[in-house]
């Protein structure tokens, strides 16, 4: 069992392999899998691929509407992720091969997952993010030093800032994400995950993740200012030149269903992301590229940027990642190509916009000013 540890080290210290060409992963034909929080975003996906490889499915889950009756290839437990040994018997009864724990969300859930997993199952894959490098918080401004050198690979150096979210903001992503607790720390739940000596791990750092079901309606602002008829979209120049990590939510899940069924990914980390990382101005100028909008981008200095369109941080901080370790160990390709992808995720947001909305993030009239000062 590799060991990894992040008590006063900024790096990974699992060894990186030496260069190989592409292998098929060893997969087994026919596993049974517990998925813990499968009914989401991405867990949705993730089963759908699964059940089609023919997988035998657990969904762990809290609540009771999601409790359609159970098939002959998918079984369904309802309990408390926080109260894992409750239930127990269950788990026991379904026997899963591998479990992959979508919602972790503190080291505490992590301890108590390996602890509960190490009678129950042969290795435990953990869904991390990439908020654990620190250039993520350099970019949120809670980092102190240089920037970091990039891409980042799963060798970066870590946070060593534990707390990379303020309170509000933990409080925001609980009205979002359910499963987010008061103690959120992905840093965390990678300790647990592949230090235990006892229960070999996986752990999958994600990008932003894009797609229908996008709980955070992350391309609403800009599909409103379409359908609104605007015919200019300002941009502040930081953000305009940001790069950032990204992944389309049914790729994504071919690469969890890929580290959970490949023997191979034990004991290891993987990040997963599309390449190469695009600037935050040419994304969305992709996105607005298939809707045939006639307008134009405007990128205006910082300081001469709308209050509500300046994003906090240090945007000369690129959060690029490199996902050759994935792509050379597993075998991991997108199944749904980029453009493909843009396109059933507009087609997704404009049957639907999120229940509540910001009006503040449309300020017209200032982002008119804005512009007329520019000019």
């Amino acid at each position: 069992m590799r060991l990894y540890n992040l008590r006063a080290k900024s790096k990974s210290v699992l060894p990186t392999p030496s260069k190989m060409s592409r292998v098929t992963p060893c997969t087994r034909s026919l596993m049974r899998i517990l998925l813990i929080g499968g009914n989401g975003f991405i867990g949705s996906p993730l089963v759908r691929e699964l059940r089609e490889l023919g997988h035998q499915l657990a969904i762990f889950h809290r609540r009771p509407e999601a409790a359609a009756p159970a098939t002959t290839d998918l079984v369904r437990i309802q309990g408390d992720r926080n109260r894992l040994a409750d239930s127990r018997e269950q788990i026991r009864q379904f026997l899963p091969d591998v479990i992959v724990d979508l919602i972790l969300s503190s080291g505490e859930q992590a301890r108590q997952l390996m602890i509960l997993s190490r009678e129950l199952t042969q290795r435990v894959v953990a869904i991390s993010s990439m908020d654990v490098y620190r250039a993520w918080g350099v970019m949120h401004e809670v980092e102190p030093g240089d920037l970091q050198p990039s891409p980042l690979t799963e060798d970066s150096q870590l946070r060593t800032v534990r707390r990379l979210y303020p309170p509000e903001t933990i409080k925001m992503m609980q009205g979002i994400f359910t499963w987010v607790d008061e103690n959120y720390d992905k840093l965390a739940v990678e300790e647990s995950i592949m230090n235990d000596a006892r229960l070999p791990g996986t752990v999958l750092r994600l990008p932003m993740v894009y797609g229908p079901g996008d709980p955070l309606h992350r391309w609403f602002p800009l599909l409103k200012r379409i359908a609104d008829g605007r015919s200019t979209i300002l941009i502040a120049d930081d953000f305009a030149a940001w790069r950032a990590p990204r992944g389309y939510v049914d790729n994504v899940a071919h690469a969890i269903a890929l580290a959970a069924t490949s023997d191979q990914a034990a004991g290891r980390i993987y990040n997963i992301c599309e390449e190469p990382s695009l600037s935050e101005l040419a994304w969305q100028r992709k996105i607005t590229a298939q809707t045939n909008w006639p307008g134009q981008f405007i990128v205006l200095p910082r300081s001469n940027t709308p209050k509500h369109l300046v994003l906090p941080g240090n945007a000369a901080q690129h959060v690029v990642a490199s996902s050759e370790r994935i792509r050379t160990e597993l075998g991991y390709e997108e199944p749904v190509e980029i453009d493909e992808a843009i396109r059933r995720t507009i087609a997704w947001e404009q049957k639907g916009p999120p229940s509540t909305i910001n009006p503040q993030q449309f300020d017209y009239d200032a982002e008119d000013a804005a512009l007329a000062d520019g000019v």
